[in-house]
């Protein structure tokens, strides 16, 4: 095939298929999910076999077929049987090309299911408006929530109703937790972990031990009964530090971030005196301004009335001095130390107004350039964002929403990132050179974290080592597509946090191309926990169902049920199990990713 389809035949006749349009990582992800959990065919379009994700892809088992093109046009979509497929993905491009194919699409299969990815929101949101079964999701505004709370070091969390659901670790977890979403946690060994464990309840043992003494059943001493409850083989024995767990507890406002007022007003007020002013004009503002402090003391101590001295210290300073005329005795100035402070204070006036001047014409000018900021001397306490691409420029704009002082650093000055952070008044390190020396000009030394986000995996481990390397106890977050290589990251490295871009979004991505609504995503070390509500609406196959017939341990776990008489009220960790759901009911789980895709299926074949 070559890259532009010329002469590319048509995927072999095939139908009720799903369709990936894209070789990105996020591409390979998705792909990964819906053959793996979710078990439907998949035909990939993609816009170059050799480059990007394209190679891994196609040697992905269960993908139906790769289909070349450099874009997706509609020889391209008729290529890959478009008017036959259930869905379709569209994830690569930029927000235009992606309208353009989510129509064309729909021109050709007017029932097909269709979810493009947009870094424009709102656009999105105006966009799902136009299709008639489509959703319009951003990967990097699903997964930078998780990239600017590890760099804060506080747990990420997911709204739902009027509560914020968030994963808690071993002494953390309070008494009111909802559930228990992790055990057998071993930071040397993040494959150890189980995701939604089986609980038992405290009394699941009293109830064993009551079926020892039903109907004649033999009456046993308390040691042998104790032992009765026990697991017939021991268990193997965990290695040290390997019995953590994590649990989902609920707050009723987002954690906040623990910075003092007096902190974040002087952040505030020296992001000002920067924007406004350059270190050459701040030097002789400050000097001015001491000055004048100093003289108006020796003034205030000679003469002794506050309100005199003011009163002269601003005509001095508007330059409407009146010097001594001789003769005129005590109705001048007086000594020699008055009028010397009084001439400072004039000639400080008189530097003023050029100044003012000077500091509008830089500002204007910058402006007109469109130059963007760079980090101060009293940049202090802040987040060094590595990359200034759609994840990163998302992390820059939460952290700054927060109040968190942010410095961006990209070493391509074409990044389009780069006009995002300048507008929002954040200072940006452009530079190709060596990333010790950015990192340097990004006053790494006083920084609290370092977020790596660019798209390439040795860049980032790159920028961790060289951080280290200047500050040991810093915190790092790093974005890492390899699930091996972020796990010997984990050994290795301390206070360091890895999280994948694509490994957050693509279930969310892939419940929507099944038409399930996400609400979150929740990161357990490398592993993904979703937060999904299921609506038992006519034809879903929830209606008829129980609790007891939703969970599945390892895979499902029911946190809340909406009733339909009491749509606005949670009831969380519904008490019965047996009540089965009707019609308007709504239930909120938490779900692995095979979790979600074996519930899809059940619900599908229910239905």
């Amino acid at each position: 095939m070559t890259s532009e389809g010329w002469g590319t035949p048509p995927v072999e006749p095939i139908s009720q298929h799903y369709i990936v349009c894209g070789g990105n990582a996020l591409a390979h992800r998705l792909v990964l999910e819906l053959v793996e959990h979710y078990e439907v065919p998949v035909v990939v379009l993609v816009p170059d076999r050799t480059r990007d994700h394209a190679p891994r892809i196609e040697q992905l088992d269960g993908v139906a077929a790769v289909v070349e093109y450099s874009s997706v046009t509609e020889e391209a979509l008729r290529a890959v049987r478009v008017e036959t497929a259930r869905g379709i993905a569209l994830v690569e491009g930029s927000d235009q090309e992606n309208i353009h194919a989510a129509l064309s699409a729909q021109g050709h299969n007017p029932g097909i299911r269709i979810v493009l990815r947009m870094f424009n929101q709102r656009l999105g949101s105006n966009i799902e408006r136009l299709l008639r079964n489509g959703t319009a999701l951003s990967g990097s505004a699903t997964a930078a929530p998780a990239f600017a709370d590890a760099a804060l070091s506080r747990p990420n969390s997911v709204q739902v109703g009027d509560r914020f659901l968030h994963i808690a670790y071993d002494d953390d977890i309070a008494a009111d937790r909802i559930c228990v979403v992790a055990d057998r946690i071993d930071r040397q060994d993040l494959g150890r972990i189980r995701l939604l464990p089986e609980q038992e309840g405290d009394s699941a043992s009293f109830v064993r031990l009551a079926g020892e003494f039903g109907d004649g059943g033999p009456i046993r001493s308390g040691a042998e009964a104790r032992r009765a409850t026990e697991p017939a083989e021991p268990a193997e024995p965990a290695p040290a530090g390997a019995n953590g767990i994590a649990a989902l507890q609920a707050l009723r406002s987002e954690p906040a971030v623990r910075i003092p007022w007096r902190q974040r007003l002087r952040w505030r007020l020296l992001d000002t005196l920067r924007y406004f002013t350059s270190a050459r004009l701040r030097v002789v503002l400050i000097t001015a301004l001491a000055a004048v402090l100093f003289s108006f003391g020796v003034l205030w101590y000679l003469n002794g009335d506050f309100a005199w001295t003011f009163y002269t210290s601003l005509l001095d300073l508007a330059g409407a001095a009146q010097p001594d005329q001789p003769g005129t005795g005590d109705n001048g100035t007086g000594g020699t130390w008055q009028r010397v402070a009084q001439v400072v204070i004039t000639f400080c006036g008189i530097t003023f107004a050029p100044v003012a001047t000077a500091i509008m014409v830089e500002v204007l000018a910058s402006g007109r350039r469109g130059q963007h900021r760079t980090p101060g001397a009293g940049t202090r306490d802040h987040v060094v964002v590595v990359g200034l691409g759609n994840v990163g420029t998302r992390v820059v704009a939460q952290l700054h929403d927060l109040g968190v002082p942010v410095v961006g650093l990209e070493s391509d000055p074409q990044a389009r990132g780069i006009s995002a952070v300048r507008a929002l008044g954040v200072p940006v390190v452009v530079d190709d050179g060596p990333l010790a020396e950015q990192l340097r000009r990004a006053r790494l030394k006083h920084s609290r974290a370092v977020v790596a986000v660019s798209g390439d995996d040795a860049t980032n481990l790159e920028a961790a080592l060289e951080a280290r390397a200047v500050r040991p106890d810093v915190r790092v977050v790093l974005r890492l597509f390899d699930d091996s290589f972020a796990s010997h990251v984990y050994a290795t490295l301390d206070n360091v946090a890895s999280r994948s871009t694509s490994y957050l979004a693509a279930p969310a991505f892939a419940a929507a191309l099944m038409g399930r609504e996400v609400l979150g995503t929740l990161s357990v070390f490398r592993h993904v926990l979703l937060i999904a509500e299921l609506p038992a609406d006519l034809g879903s196959g929830l209606i008829g169902l129980t609790r007891h017939d939703l969970e599945d341990p390892g895979g499902v776990r029911v946190l809340a049920v909406r009733l339909a008489r009491t749509p606005h009220l949670h009831h969380w960790n519904y008490a019965d199990r047996t009540r089965p759901l009707e019609p308007g009911d709504r239930v909120v789980v938490a779900t692995t990713r095979s979790g979600l895709a074996r519930l899809n299926t059940a619900l599908t074949d229910n239905s």
